[in-house]
């Protein structure tokens, strides 16, 4: 079991989008995305949200103890990062 709370809203979130998220790192600092556009990885921490799964990165989850809205990505904003061109 996780010691990671998740805000309502982001529970909110990914079950109106029904799909899975990992909060993974990026040079913007941590960011939740779609499973289809960050795959999860073995090592990361397994969240249930109802019928879907949040995923938290290893790295992130040394750091993050609660899971915001504000890590939701926002496709208008984008992020600062060499690693995800098309983000």
């Amino acid at each position: 079991m996780s010691d990671i709370a998740v805000d309502q809203s982001v529970i909110d979130f990914i079950e109106q989008n029904g799909q899975d998220y990992r909060v993974c790192t990026t040079c913007s600092g941590p960011v939740l995305l779609p499973v289809a556009m960050k795959p999860s990885k073995p090592s990361d921490i397994v969240i249930k949200v109802g019928k879907h799964t949040l995923y938290v990165s290893r790295v992130q989850a040394r750091y993050v103890r609660k899971i915001t809205s504000d890590l939701i990505y926002d496709p208008e904003v984008g992020l600062s990062c060499s690693r995800y061109p098309g983000l």
